[in-house]
């Protein structure tokens, strides 16, 4: 199969080459409109037909007769537990589980917020949410119960389930206590908690509301299918926004099925019954995408891991990992990478383990860097594959679509467009670049199924957000150039959004923490170089005047604020105190250029700055706190 008629066909004849796709999948009703258009005026998919994820992913396989082959490995070094669940099995247990939630009274349309760890009660709860229609939203357990606040008055779910407690290496973060209080801070207050208790010892407490998952599963009588329309919400996934406040992409659940069958056959490369690993978080779209639904669809056996990729014990465990389950294709962030070549530059650990399974490793998450590729490719020997998405995309949008065809890797690039997206490089006007010159990566009106539909209950941030900058574009919000062979080379975000080891994350959120604070009149928190991470978070604060306490107890509150306003996973560790920001003359704070100064980058300093002094006062501060590429970064 050539890659440039396969891609080519995907955009001058998208409805055919969509509806040969969805084909492949089984409908109760199959759609007779391949290409429509919503109430405000957007691109949707498959509109009138009708199906159900959870049936696509589980009860087809059984009656197919494959219940006896593993759906799931659960490999949870941090409690010492390896758990094999057969396709039967997990229809067991995700059937029993919708009962359940249906004797709670939840059906078709109702929300619910899923608040787990890395087990696989999060897969059944994900799976039996789809079962009935009902429409959750994961939110990562690293988020802090203010972030989870937000997340419950947003979406109003009827029901939360979560566990006791998840396990960090050797610490026990307790997730019903954190439920407990991002309750007490919502105004909405859902009907039910559903808790599953994993027995490690850790207390807590049940309220009137509060009902015990194993007991209720057990209870309960086991839930069919229900047939939903294509463009019923399958879920709600919150993601970081300029303004701060999280926005809810809403994901469909025909488009993204077909995307998503599609994906794991011609951009992974995986057969029906290869064990695929990646290795994320159910809270992020990688979960959603590559651990629950995409594998599940296209019959592999996916693998949950609780753990990290050192420290679980060090940095073999993901060799072992992929020796130990056989697993085929292999995707995880440049940054778990990173910290394992800095654990093991010699990839000695590498070597005790028998990988000739493995076919392919793909990274994504975050730009990988070219030393970090090599080093891969050097030390697994197959061949590596950056790519590029997004939470909005919800499956790859720029990929070396191994499964057309390996094309040639480029250290740098995210590769060429993966089928269905007509991406551009836009410069201020919407006129499209020549080779070579940055701007602004959009991509070209209808994305293909899959993507978001909308933002929750918000069409105007939504078309704000994504659709108004470039009319008849889909804007990503980073910016990039192409090669002389069509290959896009992504260069970083154009707004406050961060990349924290594959997290995105707001800096204007954290900025709205930081600026509570009492004694600072202003600040800037925005994105620096991390040799690990990609990115870390760094905040500075002019101080209002006459503050008597000592800076590094400001220091430390802030920190210990935005910890416990956002939580860990925001990476918030640096203040610095300086005496001005530098600024336009109508008062924006130079962020772009706090940056540049900070990386070390090359710069021009604005002619609408209002003082160019300010510069070596910062420069000043930065060298005194080893801020710099060459210097040792603070990690």
């Amino acid at each position: 199969m050539n890659y440039q008629e396969f891609y080519q066909r995907s955009i001058n004849q998208p409805e055919e080459f969509w509806k040969e796709q969805a084909s492949k999948l089984s409908w109760y009703k199959e759609p007779k409109t391949i290409l429509g258009k919503d109430q405000y005026d957007y691109p949707v998919w498959f509109e009138d037909g009708e199906l159900n994820m959870s049936y696509l992913c589980v009860d087809k396989h059984v009656e197919d007769g494959y219940g006896d082959q593993n759906a799931i490995i659960y490999d949870s070094p941090v409690t010492n537990t390896n758990q094999y669940i057969t396709f039967k099995q997990l229809q067991y247990e995700v059937s029993k589980f919708a009962g359940g939630l249906q004797s709670l009274g939840l059906t078709k349309g109702d929300t619910a917020i899923i608040y787990m760890p890395m087990i696989p009660q999060a897969i059944y709860a994900m799976l039996a949410c789809a079962r009935l229609g009902v429409i959750h939203s994961v939110v990562f357990g690293g988020f802090a119960p203010h972030e989870l606040a937000i997340r419950i008055d947003d979406c109003k779910p009827k029901a939360i389930i979560t566990a006791s407690n998840g396990v960090e290496i050797q610490r026990i973060v307790p997730y019903k206590p954190f439920v407990d209080e991002a309750i007490e801070l919502s105004e909405h207050k859902p009907n039910h908690v559903i808790v599953f208790d994993r027995k490690l010892g850790v207390d807590f407490n049940m309220g009137v509301h509060d009902v015990d998952y194993t007991t209720l599963k057990e209870h309960s009588r086991p839930a069919e299918p229900v047939e939903v329309n294509s463009s019923h919400p399958l879920y709600i996934l919150y993601t970081s926004g300029t303004t701060g406040k999280p926005k809810g992409i809403i994901r469909d659940t025909g488009g993204y099925a077909t995307a998503l069958n599609f994906s794991m056959q011609h951009v992974y490369g995986v057969d029906s019954g290869d064990v695929y690993w990646a290795a994320s978080d159910v809270g992020w779209v990688v979960g959603h995408s590559y651990i629950v639904y995409g594998p599940l669809l296209n019959r592999n056996t996916t693998l949950i891991f609780e753990g990290k990729p050192i420290k679980t014990p060090d940095a073999s465990t993901f060799w072992r990992v992929i020796s130990e389950h056989q697993v085929k294709v292999m995707f995880t962030a440049p940054t778990a990478i990173r910290a394992i070549k800095k654990e093991d530059p010699n990839g000695a650990l590498i070597k005790k383990f028998d990988l000739s399974c493995l076919k392919y490793q793909f990274l994504a998450g975050e730009r990988c860097d070219v030393s970090t590729l090599r080093w891969t490719e050097k030390h697994l020997n197959v061949p590596v594959i950056d790519h590029w998405w997004q939470t909005e995309s919800g499956w790859p949008m720029l990929a070396n679509m191994v499964g057309v065809g390996l094309q040639e890797v480029k250290p740098g690039s995210a590769s060429l467009p993966v089928c269905g997206y007509d991406i551009k490089i836009l410069d201020e006007q919407g006129n499209e670049l020549p080779v070579g010159s940055e701007g602004y990566v959009a991509v070209k009106l209808p994305l293909p199924p899959g993507t978001l539909l909308n933002l929750w209950e918000n069409p105007a941030r939504f078309k704000a957000g994504y659709l108004n900058q470039f009319p008849g574009y889909y804007a990503s919000g980073d910016g990039g150039y192409k090669d002389e062979d069509g290959y896009v080379f992504i260069t970083g975000r154009v707004d406050d959004i961060i990349n924290v080891a594959g997290h995105r994350l707001s800096t204007a959120e954290m900025e709205e923490v930081v600026a509570s604070y009492e004694h600072v009149a202003e600040c800037a928190v925005f994105g620096v170089h991390c040799e690990i991470k990609g990115q870390k978070p760094l905040g500075l604060i002019v101080l209002k005047e006459g503050v008597q306490e000592v800076e590094a107890a400001i220091k430390s509150n802030i920190v210990q604020m935005v910890r416990h306003e956002i939580g860990p996973v925001a990476a918030f560790k640096e203040v610095l105190i300086v005496n001005r920001l530098p600024k336009t003359r109508s008062g924006k704070i130079l962020r772009k250029l706090l940056r540049q100064l900070s990386d070390e980058a090359n710069y021009n300093i604005p002619s609408t700055i209002d003082d160019v002094k300010i510069i070596d006062e910062i420069l000043e501060v930065y060298q005194n706190n080893q801020i710099g590429q060459h210097k040792k970064l603070v990690l």
